[in-house]
């Protein structure tokens, strides 16, 4: 069967489960002894394995088994979880996260993982430092030594002489742990484990419960139906960890029978020694439970499963090339739709008014869903920072605690492909140099315990998200002293400087605080990748800070990139759109009004003076000048909390328009983010209100 055609699908649903696994591995962490959260990563670990091993992939197939094993001795009460533990599940995440990278590259999925499954092997021989075992060794012990015949009913002895008749061989194994052990099940399960590779468990004693309950001295017995040689399977029996003894012995009929009738004679003994002791309490001989197939095996009868919730989601997966020509196509039709209603204005008929009027609505709640369908939630990027802040906590040797709010929040899919790197340097930057060590935290008197706050919400037209700590803040002398050092600023201009720019100097490519370089930090690069990128995205970032309490980057970013509300204004003969997001108000001021500052033109608005920005100056607009206008229209626009008003020569409206690059072959315009097509086939200008305002 030809695999490629699963590949895709292989590949997104290993990230999902990858993603699952990482999430509830944090979570176990948090609450070790919960069970219901080891059911959940026990299944995406198997569902992975099984995936994996139908595509093709041993090496992941390999190392998630090895990884199953663990955690099936821990969801059954065998294992205890430590930070050893965790630690090394966790490296086999990143060892399974970068297989399945490999695949996505067109690779093979091959890894050298010898170290990771060499560690996995050692906690499940319990020879990892401190597991322990979730049961004590005050267990109940079984009432019947090992060594006693085990009691066959009708149906597993018939089927044990029909193997025999079909030329399997059926062996009765008597295994004795050492006196020693620490983890009786353990061993017992590996045995088992061992034996289900080859063959089938047709009945144990003491039975699969009592042995996973430990319920049991030193040794069980069980009969076994295999192909393999006796000498062969007692050897390998032999070579698991802290068995003391092993005796396989091949039967035929009559021996076969002869076990039987013992383990019959056995259990009517025990039953009568039973009745006069207790006799309300003995149970029956006939009472035994049928045949324990290999699905029966010790460690593999966990609790049932937690339900996780209802219904499952209803999805479909498709692919992003698809809703990026489905996004094209609807932003022609909307072109055509404005062009559509704006003849039927000129035409004046009834019915095509009335048809245009209807299209108009259904093309509305076209466009919603459009739009919708693009729609990401932001937890698909806050999802991978938990594990990220762990990681760099322990290796900066810091407590942390990170809070996540508002991962609902959605954001268009352009948006989200391109705002995952500059999180991880602004959370990188929060976790090094904002959270104190735990000694100077005690010291300022302060939790032991860090907090680093991810927080994501909706605001008008954008979606703001804050990284917060209550770290040591920025101190205004420690950063120009860096920055004066490199070369950044002048003593001059460092004079006059206020808090909130000295804060941005933190962007400047080459600035760093650090006093040595590191793995995380030193090398000044990164901050200024964070606003490169950001800018690029329409948005901006900006820093608030208490020294001595924390920091907080504000990044806010544009709900969709493809599709926005905009103003269009008309200066002479040229058409430009101002996206509404940026408009605070629009107005009228009479030519006295306008103020001169420091060789500034300056209108008030609502008790403040604003700066008046000639639009038909700086794009050089040839038949407009409000030199010439006895009033002068105006648009408010703001950056944050700065403010500024363009002038210009006429409002047309509010429309939503289609935006669209210029394309490779024009050159950066300053002030220009795109343009759009209007309704009458005319180009119109998409302006970038953030660069008038400095």
């Amino acid at each position: 069967m030809d695999m490629n055609q699963y590949l895709s699908m292989f590949i997104d649903e290993s990230n999902d489960h990858l993603q699952s696994l990482n999430e509830n591995m944090l979570l176990l962490e948090q609450t070790p002894n919960d069970l219901s959260i080891v059911q959940i990563i026990f299944r995406s670990a198997h569902t992975l394995k099984g995936m994996a091993a139908t595509m093709g992939f041993e090496d992941l197939a390999s190392l998630t088994h090895q990884m199953e094993n663990v955690l099936d001795l821990v969801r059954n009460e065998k294992l205890v979880m430590q930070d050893f533990i965790f630690d090394t599940l966790f490296k086999g995440l990143d060892a399974l996260e970068a297989m399945v990278e490999d695949i996505t590259q067109g690779g093979e999925g091959k890894a050298d993982v010898s170290a990771i499954v060499a560690d996995l092997q050692a906690i499940v021989r319990g020879e990892a430092p401190s597991t322990g075992s979730a049961k004590s060794a005050g267990s109940a012990p079984a009432k019947q030594e090992s060594n006693t015949a085990i009691q066959l009913d009708e149906f597993q002895y018939s089927v044990l002489q029909q193997s025999i008749g079909e030329g399997h061989r059926v062996l009765y194994i008597d295994v004795a742990i050492r006196d020693d052990c620490q983890l009786k099940a353990v061993r017992a399960y590996m045995v088992f484990d061992l034996l289900e590779k080859s063959g089938e468990v047709i009945k144990s004693h003491p039975t699969v419960q009592d042995i996973e309950q430990e319920k049991f001295e030193k040794s069980f017995s069980l009969y076994y139906i295999t192909q393999k040689d006796p000498a062969e399977l007692k050897q390998q029996i032999l070579n698991v960890s802290e068995i003391d003894q092993a005796s396989v012995v091949e039967l035929d009929h009559e021996s076969l029978q002869q076990m039987a009738e013992m383990g019959a004679a056995s259990a009517q003994s025990a039953a009568a020694v039973a009745e006069e002791t207790k006799p309300d309490t003995a149970a029956p001989a006939a009472a035994a439970p049928a045949a324990e197939s290999k699905d029966n095996k010790p460690a593999a009868a966990a609790k049932p499963a937690a339900k996780t919730g209802g219904a499952p989601a209803r999805t479909i997966r498709v692919d992003i090339e698809r809703l990026d020509v489905l996004m094209n196509l609807f932003s022609e039709l909307l072109i055509d739709r404005v062009r559509l209603e704006q003849l039927a204005s000129e035409v004046q008929n009834h019915a095509l008014t009335e048809t245009v009027e209807h299209m108009s609505r259904v093309s509305s709640d076209l466009q919603n869903i459009v739009l919708k369908l693009r729609m990401v939630p932001v937890d698909t990027v806050f999802s991978r920072f938990p594990r990220m802040v762990r990681d760099l906590a322990k290796s900066l040797d810091k407590k942390l605690e990170l809070v996540i709010t508002g991962a609902e929040t959605e954001l268009d899919r352009t948006v989200i492909d391109e705002i995952g790197d500059p999180l991880v340097h602004l959370l990188r930057n929060a976790v090094d140099h904002g959270i104190e060590s735990p000694q100077d935290r005690v010291a300022a008197g302060k939790s032991e315990t860090g907090t680093v706050h991810l927080r994501a919400f909706h605001s008008g037209n954008h979606v703001f998200i804050e990284i917060e700590e209550d770290g040591r803040g920025i101190y205004r002398d420690n950063v120009l002293k860096s920055a004066l050092k490199k070369g950044i600023v002048t003593e001059e201009e460092a004079k006059g400087m206020s808090d909130e720019q000295v804060h941005q100097l933190l962007f400047a490519p080459g600035f760093s605080t650090a006093e040595k370089i590191s793995d995380v930090s030193g090398r000044g690069v990164g901050l200024d990748v964070v606003k490169a990128k950001i800018t690029s995205l329409g948005g901006q970032v900006t820093i608030y800070s208490t020294p001595g309490k924390g920091t907080n980057f504000s990044v806010q970013l544009p709900l969709t990139l493809s599709i926005i509300a905009a103003m269009l204004v008309k200066m002479g003969s040229e058409k430009y759109a101002i996206p509404l997001s940026s408009i605070v108000e629009t107005g009228i001021v009479k030519k006295e009004q306008i103020r001169q500052v420091h060789g500034n033109k300056m209108v008030d608005f609502r008790g403040s003076m604003i700066p008046l920005i000639s639009l038909s100056r700086i794009f050089e607009v040839p038949d407009f000048n409000e030199e010439d206008e006895s009033e002068t229209e105006i648009i408010v626009i703001h950056k944050g909390d700065r403010l500024a008003a363009l002038a210009v020569d006429e409002f047309i409206g509010q429309n939503e328009i289609v935006l669209k690059n210029l394309g490779k072959y024009l050159p950066q315009i300053k002030g220009i983010s795109g343009a759009t097509i209007l309704g009458d086939g005319q180009v119109a200008l998409i302006l970038d209100p953030n660069v008038f305002i400095k």
